[in-house]
C-alpha cells in the first residue's frame, strides 16, 4: 500500500499555468477525489502522478521516495480512463488478463487473478464477449477489472462514469464505493460531478484555475465552504449566493433583509442552502414572486429572483404555487454563510 505526497507540484506550458503549488499528503488506503470544473487542473495533477505528464516544479513522493523520474510502467499505478480504452479484438477475459501478460506475471497465476477481478465487478457471465457486444456500464466494469487484476499500490480514475447514463452512474458509483472498501488501495479519483465527490470520497480537493480552493471531508466542504466558489460548486442545487450590503448588523438587498448579523458595515455576499430555508405564511426574510416551480418527487423546488440572482428553496413535496405567486421565504441568520464581496473568502467560522 502507498502514501502519496505532493510537494509544491506545478505544471506550466509556457505562460499558461495548469497546476500551481499543489501541496497534499494522501494517506495509505485513502479515497481522494479531485473536484472542479473543466480546465481546473485536476486531470493534469493525476497525469503527473501517473507519469503521463512531466512535472514543471515540485516533487511526487510515494512512501517517501521521489518518483518524478520513474517511467509510468515503474510507478505501480493502475489507471481507469473515461474512454474505457479496451482492446476491441480481445474478449473480456483477455482484456482483463492483458496487464498480467505485459508485466510477465507467471501464467499459472493468470486464471485465478482474472476470475477474482471478474467476480468483484460481476462480469463472470460476459468473459467470452468482445467489447462491442457490451453496454457502456459493462465496458466500464471491464476497465475496472483490468485495473484490479494488476493489484497496484495506487488506483487512478479519470472521470470513469462520465460516459454513462444517469441510472448506470448510480449503480457503477455504488460498485466503485464497495470496491474501494474491499480492496483498501490508495485511490485518486477525478470528477467534475460534485455528487460523485460527496458520495465516494474520504476527502475532497476542490480546484479552480490550477489552484486548490479547499481540502476536507465531504461534510466539511458542504457545511463550511472556504469561499464563494466552493459554496457555488458543492450541493444540488448549489448554495444560493446573494450580493448586498450590511448596515447596522442587517443585510439588505432587493426583496431581502436579514437582521442580527455580527458584521461590520459594507458589501458582502450572503449564502444559504435551499434545504435550510423554508416557505412561510407570514414574516420571512425574502418576499418575491415565484419564478419557477419544479416537482422533484420527494420535494418541491421553488425558485425566485433576488437582486437579479435565481434563489431556490425546497418546500414540501405537496406544496404547489403558480409562476408569479408571491411567496415568503424564511432565511434565519443561523443558516446564513457570509463571504467577502471582493475576494469571495469565507467570513467567520
Amino acid at each position: 500500500m502507498s502514501e502519496i505526497e505532493l510537494r509544491n507540484l506545478s505544471k506550466r506550458w509556457g505562460s499558461f499555468v495548469g497546476v500551481q503549488d499543489f501541496n497534499l499528503t494522501i494517506a495509505d488506503q485513502e479515497f481522494l477525489v479531485l473536484l472542479g470544473p473543466s480546465g481546473c487542473g485536476k486531470t493534469t495533477t493525476m497525469r503527473m502522478i501517473a507519469g503521463l505528464e512531466d512535472v514543471t516544479d515540485g516533487e511526487i513522493l510515494v512512501d517517501g521516495k521521489v518518483i518524478n523520474d520513474l517511467e509510468p510502467k515503474d510507478r505501480d499505478v493502475s489507471m481507469v480512463f473515461q474512454s474505457y480504452a479496451l482492446y476491441p479484438n480481445m474478449n473480456v477475459y483477455e482484456n482483463i488478463r492483458f496487464p498480467l501478460k505485459v508485466r510477465k506475471v507467471p501464467e499459472a497465476e493468470h486464471e485465478e487473478r482474472v476470475m477474482r477481478a471478474s467476480a468483484m465487478v460481476e462480469l463472470d457471465d460476459f468473459l467470452h464477449r468482445k467489447p462491442a457486444e457490451l453496454s457502456g456500464g459493462q465496458r466500464q466494469r471491464v476497465a475496472l477489472a483490468r485495473a484490479i487484476v494488476r493489484e497496484p499500490n495506487v488506483f487512478l480514475m479519470d472521470e470513469p462514469l462520465s460516459n454513462l447514463d444517469a441510472k448506470l452512474r448510480v449503480s457503477t458509483r455504488a460498485q466503485i464505493k464497495n470496491l474501494s472498501h474491499e480492496l483498501k488501495v490508495t485511490t485518486i479519483y477525478v470528477t467534475h460531478d460534485q455528487i460523485e465527490a460527496m458520495t465516494l470520497a474520504d476527502r475532497v480537493v476542490v480546484m479552480k484555475g490550477g489552484i486548490v480552493q479547499q481540502v476536507g471531508s465531504p461534510t466539511e466542504i458542504y457545511d463550511t465552504p472556504a469561499n464563494a466558489f466552493v459554496a457555488s460548486f458543492i450541493g444540488s442545487p448549489a448554495m444560493n449566493l446573494i450580493n448586498g450590503e450590511v448596515t447596522k448588523k442587517a443585510f439588505s438587498g432587493d426583496t431581502i433583509s436579514v437582521s442580527g448579523l455580527d458584521l461590520p458595515d459594507g458589501p458582502v455576499t450572503l449564502g444559504f442552502r435551499a434545504e435550510d430555508a423554508a416557505i412561510v405564511e407570514k414574516g420571512g426574510q425574502i418576499q418575491a414572486p415565484v419564478y419557477t416551480m419544479e416537482l422533484l418527487g420527494d420535494a418541491t423546488m421553488i425558485t425566485v429572483k433576488v437582486n437579479g440572482e435565481l434563489v431556490s428553496v425546497k418546500a414540501a413535496k405537496d406544496y404547489r404555487a403558480e409562476i408569479g405567486d408571491m411567496v415568503r421565504i424564511s432565511v434565519p441568520k443561523e443558516i446564513c454563510h457570509m463571504f467577502d464581496a471582493q475576494t469571495g473568502a469565507r467570513i467567520g467560522g
